[in-house]
């Protein structure tokens, strides 16, 4: 069995002709060509010896990208040409590295960023097989395979593949289940974006009336390709019953990620908290066309099995007003019958007054943030006195007015990329709250 010295000595043996090749063009000189000899000896006796760390192999790999960028450099300076590939070996160094310590989740995670800032894509579909065949419990990486193959190669078959082969060693992980719901969820809006770019979803059936015509005025027949070009059968034009039976195609009506939640609710026994989550992340989609049928689907799960829960009032009150816009007429009455619903729902279940509220609130501030840049000071007026009122039931339902509780929403608005929605949290509850240290520290983080 080969020892760490000859091991080292076979790895070293593989750079001389690259070495010998960059010092003939003059890319290095002979004393910094023996200075990367020494350098790339001293890192593959550590790294094959006992003892050795994955942060062993992170410093060489480190010390090989500053190299390959020099050596970039240099040969652009020159002009001369080398056959040397220094990405070659840093990713021999990370394919070394990630055997010997296959357990070392860090380290996997640094050689497939490092594959994807290479384009190397063959590459990728390797580490992300071998990957999962090591760590098929961690639903991390399943989710984070099927999002690359998704968002980097719009390949929903692989995508779709890692998601579904997670679910069987990771059947558990409420996150897998959510994010394979997302998955699907985003590609039907995928699929919906290009029927719009393409015009497929116009209904051709109905003739489109032009308004505002005077009745004097004559009108023209209508001319088709087939009256231009008499050849043009009817195979040649629109198939308008295949353009009819593609828009109601089970995908694009959202029957993929309705038979997705259905199963998570088999799975953990119809839990009202998963449903919420579903929820939330179904109400992302607003511009999906159908996406009120799923949330719809969702509702009446939760309501059908935990009516009394507060994930079926807050599903039921964000149901309220999703799709429609404070400019509407139908925004006040839906404001109105949702606020009521709500606190009916505070008032007969006095234990769920600190979810509810919060729940309200991070439902009041988008509202609040639009009505302000509208000319509808009544409107405005009611979602103000709307958050205070919600404002003031989370203090009392939790730290007894000492504005943590507020902090702690506002926090956690920030952490989900909703930092103008937190500004406003936090301009609301000035007046009254203005003195707590910790919405005085994040307010000065979201300032800078």
């Amino acid at each position: 069995m080969a020892g760490p010295s000859d091991k080292a000595r076979f790895y070293l043996e593989q750079h001389v002709p690259e070495l010998n090749e960059l010092e003939r063009k003059k890319v290095f000189s002979r004393e910094e060509i023996s200075s990367i000899a020494k350098k790339r000896s001293d890192f593959e006796h550590i790294i094959n010896a006992r003892g050795s760390h994955p942060s062993d192999y992170v410093r060489y790999i480190d010390y090989e990208k500053n190299l390959d960028a020099l050596r970039r450099k240099r040969i652009k300076r020159l002009g001369v040409k080398s056959t040397g590939s220094g990405h070659r070996t840093i990713f021999q160094i990370y394919n070394r590295g990630v055997r010997k310590f296959s357990g070392d989740l860090g380290l996997w995670m640094q050689y497939i960023e490092f594959a994807r800032a290479e384009k190397a894509y063959k590459k990728l579909n390797e580490i992300f097989t071998a990957v999962v065949r090591l760590h098929p419990t961690k639903a991390a990486l399943w989710i984070y395979a099927a999002r690359y193959f998704m968002d980097t190669q719009a390949d929903i078959t692989n995508a779709r593949s890692y998601m579904q082969r997670g679910l069987r060693f990771c059947k558990n992980s409420e996150h897998l289940w959510v994010e394979y719901a997302k998955l699907e969820t985003l590609y039907i809006g995928k699929i919906a974006g290009r029927r719009k770019i393409l015009g497929l979803d116009i209904d051709r059936t109905k003739k489109v009336t032009e308004e505002g015509l005077d009745s004097d005025m004559i009108t023209l027949p209508e001319v088709t390709a087939e009256d231009v070009n008499p050849s043009l059968g009817k195979e040649d034009g629109v198939d308008e019953e295949a353009l009819q039976n593609l828009a109601s195609a089970p995908i694009l009506t959202g029957a993929i990620p309705i038979a997705i939640f259905d199963s998570a609710m088999k799975q953990f026994n119809g839990d009202p908290a998963l449903a919420e989550q579903f929820f939330a992340m179904f109400a992302e989609f607003d511009q999906l066309p159908c996406v009120k049928r799923i949330l719809q689907h969702v509702l009446d799960h939760v309501e059908q099995n935990s009516p009394q829960s507060v994930h079926a009032i807050i599903c039921a009150f964000q149901m309220q007003l999703f799709g429609i816009h404070p400019t509407s007429p139908e925004f006040p009455p839906a404001l109105r019958d949702s606020l009521d619903l709500l606190n009916t729902a505070i008032q007969d279940h006095p234990n769920t007054k600190e979810r509810l509220s919060g729940g309200a609130i991070r439902q009041i501030l988008p509202l609040l943030r639009v009505t302000e840049e509208m000319d509808e000071p009544a409107l405005r007026k009611v979602l103000a006195s709307s958050l205070r009122r919600y404002l003031r039931s989370l203090e009392e339902a939790t730290t007894e007015g000492s504005g943590d509780a507020i902090a702690g929403v506002a926090k956690s608005l920030q952490q989900e990329g909703r930092k103008e929605d937190a500004i406003q949290l936090i301009r609301s509850s000035q007046k009254q709250w203005g003195a707590n240290e910790s919405l005085r520290l994040l307010q000065k983080s979201l300032d800078t």
